[in-house]
């Protein structure tokens, strides 16, 4: 078995048509982002892969509806999506988009080697053409009533309200989204990618990874029964990359996209002036993609066999991970409707509490099925979980330390069976929080660093050193609260960054290796001097919610 070399992640790329979105932070981004923090800690050499997906149509959409250019709506979303990640403490290694020149370079060689190579076919068919607007429709510029569950406002590619992939053709009365008319059919040509041809190859590949999560491996294994047709990888459009040669015509969106993730980690590594082929063509690399549930086909399918055509050498993806939806107040999140929580705007409204929507939206991630964010919720366990017993823990300890022991570490005296067990017991906390991210497990990971803030919480107002007269005593339970502390402190990063950075501050430690924390006979030795402790967490008042809900029904009925 060849020996594990590197990991390559990536996030799906987000379309630059709009700001980002709760459902979006708890789907993709924050689990990835957990992931690759540990992978770091671990001291694996691990690139964390993003970028704005700045073509196909809803860039077009979203142009037409603000009035503005394609190029105008990519800039104003790239840099207010970019920040958003960069604000909740997202640290990717690199973050593109797929504008740039790189981009259109390495996606357009994709093309051409698999137009010379005969791995596409051009064919004249028959498409919808909007009359009034005088365009062919791309997918989302056609809606209708879904053929499955009969919404009467799904797209040409996709139902969102049962998930769907379509085609323009399978719409019940279809109509142009651009004028609302009814369109016809006319001839067009485009170039087809045989999928059919690789049905076998993704048989062998896919049929296999019983580890993968249900609703991925579900999915794709229904397109294999299904039987895979050739589909289109190029659209009548005047924005996305040019078909070479070929006016008004550019590359389909979920062609060159995926691409983009290695496109971005050329750039990177042209940055660093290192090698980037180790991380796209090792055998000894993981590459493990974080998606939208939404984006499952795209990501089994095309993007695998894109890989297996253009026959460079690519490795295929280990591991690819689809969350559930994310509601809000028990409605399925809406950016038409504008029925969602903003990062930016949850940004302005809750300052530097960063790390409060990171632990909701972890704690609450719709690993498995559809789950739901409510406000009175989030108040609730900002309150009662992080304030009351991971901030509680923290600050009792340290106010305690100042006042008994003027800051510095005590000497532990005699330590009880209890103390014995309890210095025992967190020493495990580091291998099983790891072992279920490696699994992919983040809320049962999250909620196992809350057990242990918990014990600490339980240890020290069962001790009560404030009601013991003896100093000794006193030392031994503070010794003891304060290498919980210091656990927690290492433990925490993963999940809840900016907490991390101010109570290690506040300890005066540096973050260790993942694996130091256990084998390290004390984090916090006898003799060393500690900060002055301040509040980790703010609790949330009743208006701040109040203020968020009225916000919240506003922006819908404006809608």
């Amino acid at each position: 078995m060849k020996k594990l070399n590197k990991y390559t992640v990536t996030a799906a790329l987000p379309y630059a048509n709009g700001p980002i979105h709760i459902g979006h932070l708890a789907g993709v981004y924050f689990p990835a982002d957990v992931f690759v923090r540990y992978l770091r800690r671990k001291k694996i050499d691990v690139i964390f892969i993003c970028g704005s997906d700045e073509h196909g149509v809803p860039i077009a959409m979203q142009a037409k509806k603000e009035k503005k250019t394609p190029k105008e709506i990519v800039n104003k979303y790239h840099y207010m999506i970019k920040g958003c990640f960069n604000d909740f403490g997202i640290e990717f290694d690199h973050y593109s988009r797929t504008s740039t020149k790189i981009h259109h370079e390495i996606s357009t060689s994709f093309f051409k080697k698999l137009h010379e190579k005969k791995k596409i076919f051009e064919k004249v068919s028959e498409q919808y053409y909007d009359q009034k607007a005088k365009q062919f429709l791309a997918d989302r510029y056609i809606s209708g009533t879904c053929p499955h569950c009969k919404n009467e406002e799904a797209y040409g590619d996709q139902c969102e309200s049962c998930g769907i992939s379509l085609n323009p053709e399978d719409l019940i009365n279809p109509k142009s989204t651009i004028s609302g008319s009814f369109p016809i059919l006319k001839k067009t040509k485009h170039w087809y990618f045989p999928l059919n041809q690789y049905q076998e190859f993704l048989e062998k590949w896919i049929l296999h990874k019983k580890n993968w999560k249900v609703n991925v491996y579900g999915q794709a294994k229904s397109w294999l029964t299904q039987g895979l047709k050739s589909r289109a990888i190029t659209r009548d459009l005047n924005w996305g990359i040019p078909v070479p040669k070929y006016k008004g015509k550019v590359l389909y969106v979920w062609f060159e996209a995926p691409i983009g993730y290695i496109s971005s980690t050329i750039e990177w590594a042209r940055k660093k002036k290192i090698d980037w082929k180790p991380y796209w063509k090792d055998e000894r690399t993981k590459l493990i993609q974080f998606i939208g549930k939404d984006n499952i086909v795209f990501h089994c399918i095309i993007f695998p066999v894109t890989l297996k055509a253009y026959n460079s050498g690519y490795i295929l993806p280990d591991q690819i991970l689809a969350n559930e939806f994310l509601h809000l107040e028990n409605k399925k999140i809406s950016t038409s409707k504008n029925w969602a929580v903003w990062g930016h705007e949850y940004l302005k409204d809750f300052p530097n509490q960063q790390d409060s929507l990171r632990y909701i939206l972890i704690s609450n991630m719709p690993e498995k099925k559809d789950n739901n964010f409510n406000w009175k919720d989030f108040q609730r366990k900002n309150n009662t979980e992080l304030v009351a017993v991971l901030g509680n823990f923290v600050n009792r300890s340290l106010t305690l330390i100042q006042k008994y022991n003027k800051g510095i570490v005590p000497v532990p005296e005699m330590l009880s069976i209890k103390d014995k067990k309890i210095l025992k017991k967190i020493k495990n906390y580091p291998k099983h929080i790891g072992k279920l991210i490696e699994s992919y497990r983040f809320r049962e990971s999250l909620a196992c660093f809350m057990d242990l803030a918990r014990l600490g919480n339980k240890y020290l107002t069962e001790e009560e050193p404030w009601n013991k007269k003896i100093k000794k005593r006193v030392n031994t339970i503070l010794y003891v609260s304060l290498q919980i502390v210091g656990v927690l402190a290492q433990l925490s990063e993963p999940f809840l960054p900016y907490t991390a950075k101010k109570i290690l501050s506040m300890l005066r430690l540096k973050i260790f290796f993942w694996n130091k924390i256990k084998n390290i006979e004390e984090i916090l030795c006898p003799g060393h001097v500690l900060e002055k402790p301040t509040f980790l967490f703010k609790k949330i008042k009743n208006e701040s919610i109040e203020k968020q809900m009225k916000k919240l029904e506003k922006k819908f009925l404006k809608k």
